[in-house]
């Protein structure tokens, strides 16, 4: 086969969810595709973050002038994809258009940009750029949804919704999941736990969450945990960005909590495999790759039971309504009162993580270009 990818989120110096499934899954793939050839198409905004291309790669770098540059693209690309002659082309990042003689599958990893309009724009900030890109985002996704041969998604969660809002027939939607990312670790050695700790002040247990992820409802829960457990330890949140709710600025003025903004990869690292406990209340998720992250470096996970969390956790999280603080406070009492429950639940977590692998992923991604080509063999 000739596959190609639009892989520019690995040239646009992004953070987030795409650009890490991107990181991960194209590496896996170039591993497991060495009988085919592998067209990966980016622009130059940025250096392309995967070097070297082993020899069935071929890395296709569009103009990168302004930022008009990515709408041309968006809808020009296919004319490059279409002198390569490709019988697959696989959009990453929620849409994209093929050239006429290649089947098209897109990953979009939830339905948040084919819901009705004005729901969408409720859900988002209210400023006239970030309104301008989710109309954008939204015809696009929804154009190219009518005109996709088959979608990718990462849980049956994802599917059902993307179901309730697009034509696609359900049979044309493919579940592929994710997997924690590598540059994500259990971390052991105590010597490099402890310069961590010493680095960034750790000098107290502490339990570890994201500022975004409904940070309010832990808040709520950690005043209503005895005192004494209060006192002995402290909740670390981070962020990609250092504009977070109020409610996290309110925890950190009253002494219990502290924000880690953009911590490095190792750290996170270390501060998963520390963690007396990962909470993650979060109101809505099509997948949830930190849960993986925490789950791989030994954080018992206290979740929420929305979207696909428990899909993804199995057996191996605590699963609490994602507004209920006192579900949250008895667990977290629990977990920190008792090293055994500690243990048994880190244990369950690294069974779980275990079975979800980057290669496992690239061979059902292949598997899914190989079924719409035999399809289309079969109509011919």
């Amino acid at each position: 086969m000739r596959i190609g990818l639009d892989v520019r989120y690995l040239s646009h110096g992004l953070v987030g969810g795409i650009h890490t499934y991107l990181k991960n899954f194209i590496p896996a793939l170039m591993d497991a595709s060495a009988g085919h050839h592998i067209y990966l198409y980016a622009d130059t905004k940025r250096p392309f973050e995967l070097q070297p291309m082993p020899g069935h790669v071929t890395l296709r770098l569009l103009p990168y002038r302004h930022p008009g540059s990515s709408l041309y693209n968006d809808f020009f690309m296919w004319r490059q994809m279409a002198r390569d002659n490709l019988d697959v082309t696989h959009f990453t990042a929620s849409y994209g258009f093929g050239p006429a003689q290649s089947r098209t599958v897109i990953t979009l990893q939830d339905e948040i940009n084919i819901l009705p309009l004005p729901e969408i724009i409720r859900g988002h900030a209210k400023n006239a750029r970030t309104i301008a890109m989710m109309i954008y985002l939204h015809f696009c996704t929804r154009a190219a949804l009518r005109r996709a041969d088959a979608l990718i998604t990462v849980s049956e969660y994802s599917k059902r919704r993307i179901t309730e809002h697009s034509s696609l027939a359900p049979e044309a939607i493919v579940v592929i999941p994710h997997a924690c990312p590598h540059d994500i670790r259990r971390i052991d050695d105590g010597d490099e736990l402890a310069e961590v700790r010493r680095r960034l002040g750790l000098t107290r247990p502490f339990i570890v969450a994201e500022a975004f992820k409904n940070p309010g409802v832990l808040v709520r829960a950690w005043k209503l945990l005895p005192c004494s457990l209060r006192e002995a330890h402290e909740v670390i949140f981070f962020s990609r960005s250092a504009s977070v709710l109020p409610v996290v600025h309110e925890a950190i003025s009253a002494g219990y909590a502290r924000l880690l903004v953009r911590p490095a990869r190792r750290d996170l690292s270390a501060l998963y495999s520390m963690a007396c406990a990962f909470v993650f209340p979060s109101w809505i998720e099509g997948f949830g790759i930190p849960l993986l992250e925490a789950m791989t470096c030994g954080a018992p996970v206290i979740a929420s039971d929305r979207g696909s969390i428990p899909e993804v956790v199995a057996d191996a999280a605590m699963l609490i309504d994602a507004e209920d603080e006192t579900a949250l406070a008895h667990h977290l009492a629990h977990l920190l009162e008792q090293t055994p429950e500690r243990e048994r639940w880190r244990a369950l977590g690294f069974a779980r993580a275990a079975q979800f692998a980057w290669p496992k992923i690239a061979q059902q991604a292949l598997s899914c270009y190989e079924r719409m080509l035999a399809a289309e063999s079969s109509h011919q």
